[in-house]
């Protein structure tokens, strides 16, 4: 009896790893996802796209993305039938499949027809259960919808890499960079790098500062705006001789809470100007809790591109920064 169910188990065992081979081998026969960054493809009927449940989605998915300038949707959506969703469209990257049914559901399903996909998939058995299923899974769906975006973006990276060393020489953390950014500016504990776009150019500078920085949560909004007017009157010139970047003055940043490299951070968003000079643009800040290293570690992108859309300047440099590397704890610890 002992060795019949010793048997039982070694056959239990490898029925196991066969189910796990041929469900991940199954897996590797979807095809990769397509897509334009930051595209949403929306398949529902055109008459529920030309009255309230498309006003729902164009409200919810399309709401303008926070300080750009000019203003642009955090998605661009592009709207098709039912029964055009078929073949290679099915290989969309990030999909919401809107529906009257029977059934009354909203969820997000990952890698159903491609990899890596996400659809979120609303149904109701009338407009305003499918208007209430949009508005349940509206942040939820975005957030996939930006994660499985951003990871697109980080793969396009590995096509060309960047050899530079600055940032990880100066604070011990590696950044993944596309081999279109230079390094504009090294010194102790401060680098930028750039990259030229067509109108413009799209930078990013990382510096530490102290691990008590920032003790107060009432006035935490007003002091990340010396701390950057600060870092950008020593740092940033701007054409002029007295100029330099700062916060823009009418237009308090927003913060939002935040995990970068496994660490707790703030993600702050705002508009940056030229003291003094007319130039502008949309800024993108992490402030790091890096404990180990007892100090906190500042990312920030920046893009000018007078007259230009930015969106999407603004999240290669978000996938950019997302991919900040904490390697050497105990050196940065002991210096």
């Amino acid at each position: 009896m002992k060795k019949l169910g010793t048997l039982f188990i070694l056959a239990l065992a490898a029925l196991t790893v066969y189910s796990c081979k041929q469900e991940k081998k199954a897996a590797n026969f979807l095809p990769g996802s397509t897509g334009s960054e930051n595209s949403l493809m929306v398949v529902m009927d055109n008459s529920l796209w030309q009255g309230e449940v498309g006003e729902k989605v164009r409200e919810v998915f399309a709401a303008p993305a926070v300080s750009l300038m000019p203003e642009q949707a955090i998605l661009t959506l592009t709207q098709i039938p039912p029964e055009v969703f078929k073949g290679a469209t099915t290989h969309a990257r990030s999909v919401l499949f809107v529906q009257k049914d029977t059934l009354t559901i909203a969820h997000v399903k990952r890698d159903v027809y491609a990899d890596p996909q996400n659809i979120a998939v609303v149904k109701g058995k009338t407009n305003a259960e499918i208007v209430a299923g949009i508005e349940k899974i509206g942040k939820e769906a975005i957030t996939a919808f930006k994660a499985v975006e951003i990871a697109a973006v980080q793969e396009r990276f590995n096509r060309s890499l960047s050899k530079e060393t600055a940032i990880e020489d100066e604070l011990g953390v590696k950044l993944t960079l596309p081999s279109v950014y230079r390094v504009g500016k090294q010194e102790k504990n401060f680098v930028w790098v750039d990259r030229q776009i067509p109108k413009g150019n799209m930078n990013i500078i990382a510096y530490s500062i102290p691990e008590k920085t920032f003790t107060s949560d009432s006035t935490f909004v007003q002091d990340i705006v010396k701390l950057r007017d600060s870092i950008g009157k020593k740092y940033v010139p701007g054409p002029d001789a007295g100029t330099y970047m700062m916060t823009e003055k009418a237009f308090a940043p927003y913060v939002f809470p935040a995990e970068i490299g496994g660490r707790k951070a703030a993600e702050v968003r705002g508009i940056w100007e030229i003291n003094g000079y007319p130039m502008a643009g949309p800024f993108l800040m992490y402030i790091i809790n890096d404990k180990p290293n007892k100090r906190k570690l500042v990312l920030e992108g920046f893009t000018f591109a007078p007259n230009t859309q930015k969106r999407d300047y603004m999240f290669e440099l978000e996938a950019v920064l997302k991919t900040v590397e904490f390697s050497n704890e105990t050196e940065m610890a002991s210096k």
